[in-house]
């Protein structure tokens, strides 16, 4: 195989691995999901490494599950988002810095100024997951009685995007003069007032931040929903995909990009980087070793716990060694869903079998030698399943040394993956151009 194209590769970092058990695995650091110390360790390595970026999920709730199976949960404490990556700034200086915030329950203008504030505060590192909360329990941490319909979240989306961006562009360039012996510190001709009115949001600006040293913060998305396909096209620069195999990955791959020449986006400006659960050995089974013994530590009450929130249906009062039901739809997200009861019914899955998926992880995973997982990773590359991979260690500290000083330098040698970074932002990682000003071009209003 040969491309002249080049992986590449971001840290699934909150939780610090997505296995329940990882926190329980033998030399695992249990606490590695709440510790400053470990984290910063773990970014700094991973910025050796050269990684493109580290990805902060975030939850605005508790995982919705019983207590049965919240207490087996290294996520139920985790940081912020923006106050880790803040802080992770200053500990580092190349690799991206990406977090999760919600368009269902935030304000536009709250998002639009921390982001600009970090993209300030790391030189232009920051990038934005864009979401729109399945959790059901995070409406009732905001003061709702139930989750606003599915497809809804979606509409509300686009426009927020659309006001956070418009935010963003605020100032030109060039605003802030600074002329100390006039006594001018910015130019009003090179501010813009959005006033925006829209279905949804109201939002008159203009934002007290100058635009961001990437204009925008990357624009990163993760739905694969039909309505989550769409908004993708439309908006993101990078997608964090959750796709099961090659086939599925291609199909993916083409349809998003597809999207984009129909709506006259360049298909370039987008990379797709599913997540990938890695474990690495000196041998195959070696590796199998590790993910069986992985597995072992879901406990059933784990289990059966991210199942029912994954599907956001209890199914604990069926017979766990019996098929799973009929799952019926509601407004949690939809992709994550399907592909649960897509795996139960293409393998003929227990319900028990399912849930220590569920409480594992169930999605793309490369588990073998350095060798293997470098040529499972060309392929993709090849076959044009993605740019690259989000990558879930299976626990920390190990799992991610594992990739970092074996997986890595089979990818270099191969040369599909960076030996220097090629820039200082997250954008030039990414291969990405600084998006223009909407409201000031060649020095005019």
């Amino acid at each position: 195989m040969e491309s002249s194209r080049r992986l590449h590769l971001g840290a699934f970092m909150r939780p610090v691995s997505i296995h329940t058990g990882a926190w329980r695995y033998p030399g695992a650091f249990p606490d590695a999901n709440f510790s400053f110390g470990h984290l910063r360790d773990f970014a700094r390595r991973l910025e050796a490494a050269k990684f493109d970026a580290f990805f902060m999920a975030d939850h605005l709730a508790v995982l919705n599950m019983p207590v049965d199976a919240l207490k087996r949960s290294h996520t139920v404490t985790s940081f912020e988002p923006f106050t880790l990556l803040s802080a992770l700034a200053g500990a580092t200086e190349r690799i991206g810095l990406v977090a999760t915030a919600s368009t269902t329950f935030d304000e536009p203008y709250h998002i639009a100024r921390r982001f600009a504030s970090l993209d300030h505060i790391s030189a232009g590192r920051a990038g934005w997951n864009i979401v729109t909360t399945a959790n059901p329990d995070a409406a009732l941490n905001f003061g709702y009685e139930s989750q606003m319909d599915h497809d809804a979240r979606y509409v509300r989306a686009r426009e927020f995007y659309d006001v956070v961006t418009g935010l963003w562009d605020s100032f030109a360039d060039d605003a802030f003069v600074r002329d100390v012996d006039k006594g001018i510190y910015f130019d009003p001709a090179r501010m813009h007032v959005l006033d925006h009115k829209g279905p949804s949001l109201s939002v008159r600006g203009p934002l007290n931040i100058a635009r961001p040293v990437q204009g925008w913060p990357v624009i990163v998305q993760a739905g694969s929903s039909e309505p989550g396909r769409q908004l993708a096209a439309e908006t993101a620069e990078v997608i964090f995909a959750a796709t099961g195999s090659l086939e599925i990955g291609k199909r993916f791959y083409a349809d998003i990009k597809q999207r984009m020449h129909k709506i006259g986006r360049d298909p370039g400006s987008l990379k797709i980087l599913p997540a990938a659960f890695v474990v690495v050995g000196d041998t195959m089974e070696q590796a199998r070793e590790r993910r069986a013994l992985l597995d072992g530590l879901v406990h059933y009450e784990s289990g059966i716990g991210s199942l029912n929130s994954m599907l956001d249906y209890d199914v604990s009062g069926f017979d766990p060694d019996g098929p799973l039901p009929e799952i019926p739809e509601t407004n949690a997200g939809k992709s994550q869903r399907e592909r649960l009861v897509d795996l139960a019914r293409a393998g003929n899955l227990t319900i028990r079998q399912l849930a220590q998926k569920a409480g594992s992880y169930a999605g793309l995973a490369f588990v073998g030698t350095p060798a293997s997982i470098a040529d499972e990773m060309e392929q993709w590359l090849v076959e044009e399943g993605s740019d690259g991979f989000n990558v879930m260690f299976p626990w920390l500290p190990g799992g991610l040394d594992d990739f970092v000083d074996r997986v890595v330098p089979e990818l270099q040698r191969r040369g599909i993956f960076r030996k220097e970074y090629e820039g200082s932002t997250l954008r030039d990682h990414l291969g990405l151009a600084r998006p223009a000003n909407r409201f000031f071009e060649d020095g005019q209003k």
